[in-house]
């Protein structure tokens, strides 16, 4: 008897395991699972989003919303968990590594171009012409393309963020400032390794440069090269590099993935190697409370990153996938975005050039017509 009870008890625990794995994964269809950087998005949009998407397909969704810090912890959840997230925005060179090892799914296709088009709500064509250039460049499988599988979202780039009152702008046009024992203690650097690894290259090889006599003492590497070095990972640049960031350890007081900012505001340190939004958010919070911060990229040159959406190939929810990132792209979200961010959207209409134009520190001199046509145009 002892062996029929456990019989029933083993079918009976299956059955109801079937019953309840049943109900997450009707659930599990009207979830949209969104993994995105942390402070980087109008979180009002979320919400707005659910009821957006009802009424366009009549199915509800409900968002589980997580942030990431780093574009390597968000890769491995993926590549090593196989993390069922819907929706991630990684940077431009995670995009590219996704696509060589064929884990994304293609966003727009001919089925759902068709389905925006015909309710009239297909927002893709407002990313710009520029960045979409910029993303074909991506490496990728032959035959692939890489605007199929990832969508433009912000774009950047890297710098020093410093306090006036301790630093000039002379001195933050240079990497040097990195290297200056005056600062000791009072160094914050973004712990992300191409944002460090790349700019640190590029200001290491223009010293080597200068001392060979290759270069005069205030010219700068020729922008090909630059590019070059973007891409060179040799185990001399690696040592070269890692050299320098021993110099640099002794005086940096912490590498951080996002509290840089208070950081600043709060005078605890005094430079920070950093993206560009998250030095708009810093210089605004800070003239709050009569700090006053300013952020340049220096002169030997530096990264200039772009963000995009993409759909993991272990994706749940393909459909409500596709339908954020359509609504992302739509010009007033674009807008509300940039202004809870910080950042620069690639999204380019006549709306979103007036609201950058309109900034207090727009620089009228800067020309941003290219983000309207093609990089060839």
């Amino acid at each position: 008897m002892r062996y029929v009870y456990n019989i029933f008890t083993f079918v009976a625990a299956i059955a109801t395991l079937m019953l309840v794995g049943c109900g997450l994964s009707d659930e599990r269809a009207h979830t949209l699972k969104v993994y995105n950087w942390g402070d980087y998005i109008d979180e009002g949009l979320i919400a707005e989003f659910e009821t957006w998407y009802e009424e366009q397909t009549g199915e509800p969704v409900t968002i589980i919303y997580q942030t990431f810090d780093i574009n390597e912890v968000m890769l491995a959840k993926i590549e090593n968990g196989h993390a069922d997230f819907d929706v991630v925005c990684p940077s431009e060179y995670i995009i590219e590594r996704m696509m060589r090892n064929e884990m994304l799914l293609p966003i727009l296709t001919p089925e759902f171009e068709k389905e925006i088009n015909d309710k009239n709500i297909n927002y893709f064509d407002s990313v710009s012409p520029y960045i979409k250039e910029q993303f074909s460049l991506l490496e990728a499988p032959e035959g692939q393309d890489p605007n199929d599988y990832s969508v433009g979202y912000m774009w950047g780039t890297t710098g020093i963020l410093y306090n006036e009152k301790y630093v000039t702008e002379e001195e933050a046009l240079s990497w040097d400032l990195m290297f200056d024992k005056r600062l000791q203690d009072k160094i914050f650097v973004k712990d992300a390794f191409r944002d460090v690894y790349s700019p640190i290259l590029v200001y290491a090889k223009t010293l080597e440069a200068r001392q060979k006599g290759e270069l005069g003492e205030d010219e700068m590497l020729p922008i090909e090269t630059i590019r070059e070095l973007m891409y060179d990972s040799s185990d001399e640049s690696i040592a070269l590099v890692e050299s320098y960031l021993k110099r640099m350890k002794e005086l940096v007081a912490g590498w951080e993935a996002d509290f840089g900012k208070e950081m600043m505001t709060q005078e605890k340190a005094w430079i920070n190697l950093m993206w560009s939004g998250d030095a708009v958010w810093a210089i605004e919070e800070a003239t709050e409370v009569g700090v006053d911060l300013a952020y340049t990229v220096p002169e030997e040159g530096s990264v200039v990153w772009f963000d995009g959406w993409v759909i993991p190939k272990y994706a749940v929810n393909t459909r409500a996938a596709r339908y954020f990132i359509d609504y992302m792209c739509k010009p007033e979200n674009a807008i509300r975005n940039m202004d809870a961010t910080g950042y620069v959207s690639v999204v380019t209409n006549a709306d979103v050039l007036d609201y950058i134009s309109s900034e207090e520190d727009y620089d009228e001199a800067i020309d941003l017509s290219y983000l309207f046509v093609h990089a060839d145009g």
